[in-house]
């Protein structure tokens, strides 16, 4: 019989050395996408909302900074270095893409557009805030670790079975 550490040793050996990385940008990022991408802690990452100021106001991703789409451009090349991971979202997936079509054309490399924007982020309950947030109670799932982790996957269950 093998000594219980050399066992261990050769159950260590035969597994693959694997560093975890987190989520690579997408083009055409989901909520989850994000989401994940958040949850990992990477900072390296900015969230633009490009609706008007007042939507923005209301509500917005928690995070997330007001770019209207009239300033988007001169703004973001006044704030950001090119290479970095821009996710973007507007009112309607078409604001979004032109959105992130504006910016790729501006020369920023790593620009991932929201589907689904603010709604799709609020269907999965994920943190938001603004006037009409603050003043909205949150699910009874928001302060219970184990509900929220059992939320989201259901909601990811739903979004892969599309």
């Amino acid at each position: 019989m093998e000594n219980p550490q050399d066992l261990i040793k050769k159950a260590k050996d035969a597994l693959p050395n694997v560093t975890p990385t987190p989520p690579d940008l997408k083009k055409e990022s989901s909520v989850h996408d994000l989401k994940s991408r958040l949850e990992w802690g990477e900072p390296a990452l900015t969230i633009l909302d490009t609706r008007p100021r007042e939507a923005f106001n209301n509500s917005h991703i928690l995070g997330a900074m007001d770019f209207p789409m009239d300033e988007l451009v001169e703004l973001s090349k006044n704030n950001f270095e090119t290479q970095r991971d821009i996710y973007v979202y507007g009112a309607n997936d078409a604001e979004t893409a032109e959105a992130a079509t504006k910016l790729r054309q501006a020369g920023f490399q790593s620009v991932a557009e929201i589907k689904g924007g603010l709604d799709a982020w609020k269907a999965i309950a994920a943190p938001t805030e603004g006037i009409s947030d603050s003043r909205t109670e949150p699910p009874s799932h928001a302060y219970n670790v184990a509900e929220n982790v059992a939320f989201h996957a259901k909601t990811q269950e739903i979004d892969f079975k599309k």
